[in-house]
Protein backbone atom coordinates (compact mmCIF):
# COMPACT_ATOMS: atom_id res chain seq x y z
CA UNK A 1 0.00 0.00 0.00
CA UNK A 2 2.87 2.35 0.86
CA UNK A 3 4.55 1.57 -2.49
CA UNK A 4 1.28 2.35 -4.26
CA UNK A 5 1.07 5.68 -2.42
CA UNK A 6 4.69 6.51 -3.31
CA UNK A 7 4.06 5.66 -6.99
CA UNK A 8 1.04 7.97 -7.08
CA UNK A 9 3.01 10.60 -5.25
CA UNK A 10 5.88 10.54 -7.73
CA UNK A 11 3.65 10.70 -10.84
CA UNK A 12 1.25 13.38 -9.62
CA UNK A 13 3.09 15.19 -6.84
CA UNK A 14 0.82 17.53 -4.93
CA UNK A 15 2.74 20.46 -3.54
CA UNK A 16 1.26 22.87 -1.01
CA UNK A 17 1.60 25.70 -3.51
CA UNK A 18 -0.38 23.82 -6.19
CA UNK A 19 -3.03 22.81 -3.71
CA UNK A 20 -3.35 26.32 -2.31
CA UNK A 21 -3.65 27.69 -5.84
CA UNK A 22 -6.34 25.15 -6.73
CA UNK A 23 -8.29 25.84 -3.56
CA UNK A 24 -7.93 29.58 -3.94
CA UNK A 25 -9.07 29.68 -7.60
CA UNK A 26 -12.79 29.39 -6.93
CA UNK A 27 -13.79 28.36 -3.41
CA UNK A 28 -17.50 28.49 -4.27
CA UNK A 29 -17.27 25.57 -6.68
CA UNK A 30 -17.36 22.02 -5.49
CA UNK A 31 -14.17 20.02 -5.72
CA UNK A 32 -14.26 17.06 -8.08
CA UNK A 33 -13.58 13.53 -6.83
CA UNK A 34 -9.94 13.56 -7.93
CA UNK A 35 -9.30 16.74 -5.97
CA UNK A 36 -11.17 15.39 -2.97
CA UNK A 37 -9.19 12.16 -3.12
CA UNK A 38 -5.89 14.05 -3.27
CA UNK A 39 -6.86 16.27 -0.35
CA UNK A 40 -8.14 13.30 1.62
CA UNK A 41 -4.89 11.44 0.98
CA UNK A 42 -2.98 14.50 2.13
CA UNK A 43 -5.08 14.76 5.28
CA UNK A 44 -4.51 11.09 6.05
CA UNK A 45 -0.78 11.38 5.47
CA UNK A 46 -0.65 14.50 7.62
CA UNK A 47 -1.80 12.50 10.60
CA UNK A 48 1.35 10.43 10.58
CA UNK A 49 4.30 12.02 8.93
CA UNK A 50 3.79 15.16 6.87
CA UNK A 51 5.66 17.41 9.28
CA UNK A 52 8.66 15.11 9.27
CA UNK A 53 8.42 15.02 5.47
CA UNK A 54 8.47 18.83 5.35
CA UNK A 55 11.52 18.95 7.58
CA UNK A 56 13.20 16.31 5.43
CA UNK A 57 12.41 18.28 2.25
CA UNK A 58 13.71 21.46 3.84
CA UNK A 59 16.92 19.68 4.84
CA UNK A 60 17.40 18.42 1.27
CA UNK A 61 16.90 21.91 -0.15
CA UNK A 62 19.12 23.59 2.41
CA UNK A 63 22.82 24.07 1.98
CA UNK A 64 25.49 23.02 4.42
CA UNK A 65 25.83 26.62 5.56
CA UNK A 66 22.09 26.81 6.31
CA UNK A 67 22.21 23.63 8.38
CA UNK A 68 25.31 24.91 10.18
CA UNK A 69 23.47 28.17 10.93
CA UNK A 70 20.58 26.18 12.40
CA UNK A 71 22.90 24.15 14.61
CA UNK A 72 24.79 27.24 15.78
CA UNK A 73 21.54 29.08 16.53
CA UNK A 74 20.20 26.04 18.34
CA UNK A 75 23.36 25.72 20.43
CA UNK A 76 23.56 29.50 21.02
CA UNK A 77 20.05 29.45 22.46
CA UNK A 78 20.63 26.59 24.87
CA UNK A 79 21.48 26.36 28.54
CA UNK A 80 24.61 24.43 27.60
CA UNK A 81 25.91 27.47 25.73
CA UNK A 82 25.07 29.80 28.61
CA UNK A 83 26.81 27.59 31.18
CA UNK A 84 29.88 27.01 28.99
CA UNK A 85 30.15 30.68 28.07
CA UNK A 86 29.84 31.78 31.71
CA UNK A 87 32.52 29.24 32.64
CA UNK A 88 34.76 30.58 29.85
CA UNK A 89 34.26 34.16 31.08
CA UNK A 90 34.94 33.14 34.68
CA UNK A 91 38.12 31.24 33.78
CA UNK A 92 39.30 34.16 31.61
CA UNK A 93 38.82 36.65 34.42
CA UNK A 94 40.39 34.42 37.08
CA UNK A 95 43.46 33.73 34.95
CA UNK A 96 43.89 37.44 34.21
CA UNK A 97 43.32 38.58 37.78
CA UNK A 98 45.80 36.09 39.17
CA UNK A 99 49.15 34.85 37.96
CA UNK A 100 49.50 35.05 34.17
CA UNK A 101 47.75 38.24 33.03
CA UNK A 102 47.63 38.51 29.23
CA UNK A 103 44.47 40.69 29.32
CA UNK A 104 44.55 42.96 32.34
CA UNK A 105 41.38 44.63 33.62
CA UNK A 106 39.25 46.17 32.06
CA UNK A 107 39.65 43.07 29.82
CA UNK A 108 39.85 44.78 26.44
CA UNK A 109 40.69 41.54 24.59
CA UNK A 110 37.72 39.79 26.23
CA UNK A 111 35.51 42.71 25.21
CA UNK A 112 36.72 42.31 21.60
CA UNK A 113 35.99 38.57 21.69
CA UNK A 114 32.47 39.17 23.07
CA UNK A 115 31.81 41.79 20.37
CA UNK A 116 32.95 39.39 17.63
CA UNK A 117 30.78 36.58 19.01
CA UNK A 118 27.78 38.93 19.06
CA UNK A 119 28.51 40.23 15.57
CA UNK A 120 28.64 36.70 14.17
CA UNK A 121 25.85 35.19 16.23
CA UNK A 122 23.19 37.77 15.29
CA UNK A 123 23.18 37.11 11.51
CA UNK A 124 23.36 33.35 12.10
CA UNK A 125 20.27 33.55 14.30
CA UNK A 126 18.49 35.66 11.66
CA UNK A 127 19.31 33.10 8.94
CA UNK A 128 17.94 30.34 11.13
CA UNK A 129 14.78 32.34 11.84
CA UNK A 130 14.25 32.92 8.11
CA UNK A 131 14.45 29.18 7.45
CA UNK A 132 12.04 28.52 10.31
CA UNK A 133 9.65 31.12 8.86
CA UNK A 134 9.71 29.27 5.52
CA UNK A 135 8.91 25.98 7.30
CA UNK A 136 6.11 27.67 9.24
CA UNK A 137 4.64 29.02 5.99
CA UNK A 138 4.57 25.53 4.47
CA UNK A 139 2.87 24.15 7.57
CA UNK A 140 0.34 27.00 7.50
CA UNK A 141 -0.54 26.18 3.87
CA UNK A 142 -1.03 22.53 4.78
CA UNK A 143 -3.13 23.46 7.80
CA UNK A 144 -5.24 25.65 5.54
CA UNK A 145 -5.75 22.76 3.11
CA UNK A 146 -6.73 20.43 5.92
CA UNK A 147 -9.11 22.95 7.45
CA UNK A 148 -10.59 23.68 4.03
CA UNK A 149 -11.19 19.97 3.43
CA UNK A 150 -12.75 19.56 6.85
CA UNK A 151 -15.01 22.54 6.18
CA UNK A 152 -16.05 21.04 2.82
CA UNK A 153 -16.86 17.74 4.49
CA UNK A 154 -18.85 19.53 7.20
CA UNK A 155 -20.85 21.44 4.59
CA UNK A 156 -21.52 18.22 2.67
CA UNK A 157 -22.61 16.46 5.87
CA UNK A 158 -24.85 19.38 6.78
CA UNK A 159 -26.47 19.31 3.33
CA UNK A 160 -26.94 15.54 3.62
CA UNK A 161 -28.55 15.92 7.05
CA UNK A 162 -30.87 18.61 5.72
CA UNK A 163 -31.89 16.36 2.81
CA UNK A 164 -32.47 13.45 5.19
CA UNK A 165 -34.50 15.69 7.49
CA UNK A 166 -36.68 16.80 4.57
CA UNK A 167 -37.15 13.19 3.46
CA UNK A 168 -38.08 12.20 6.98
CA UNK A 169 -40.59 15.05 7.17
CA UNK A 170 -42.11 13.94 3.86
CA UNK A 171 -42.21 10.33 5.03
CA UNK A 172 -43.96 11.40 8.23
CA UNK A 173 -46.47 13.42 6.21
CA UNK A 174 -47.13 10.46 3.91
CA UNK A 175 -47.46 8.20 6.95
CA UNK A 176 -49.95 10.57 8.58
CA UNK A 177 -51.94 10.83 5.34
CA UNK A 178 -52.04 7.04 5.02
CA UNK A 179 -53.17 6.69 8.64
CA UNK A 180 -55.89 9.25 8.05
CA UNK A 181 -57.05 7.42 4.92
CA UNK A 182 -57.19 4.12 6.83
CA UNK A 183 -59.40 5.69 9.47
CA UNK A 184 -61.83 6.94 6.90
Amino acid sequence: MEDEFNENKSTDECTPEKLFQELDNDPSTKLDNDQLDRITAMVNEYQGNIKSHLIEQQEKKSSRADRLADHIASFGGSWTFIVLFCAFLGVWMIINLMGFAFDKPPFILLNLILSCVSALQAPVILMSQNRQAARDKQEAILDFAINYRAEQENMELKALLERLDKRLDRMEEVGLIQQAEKRV
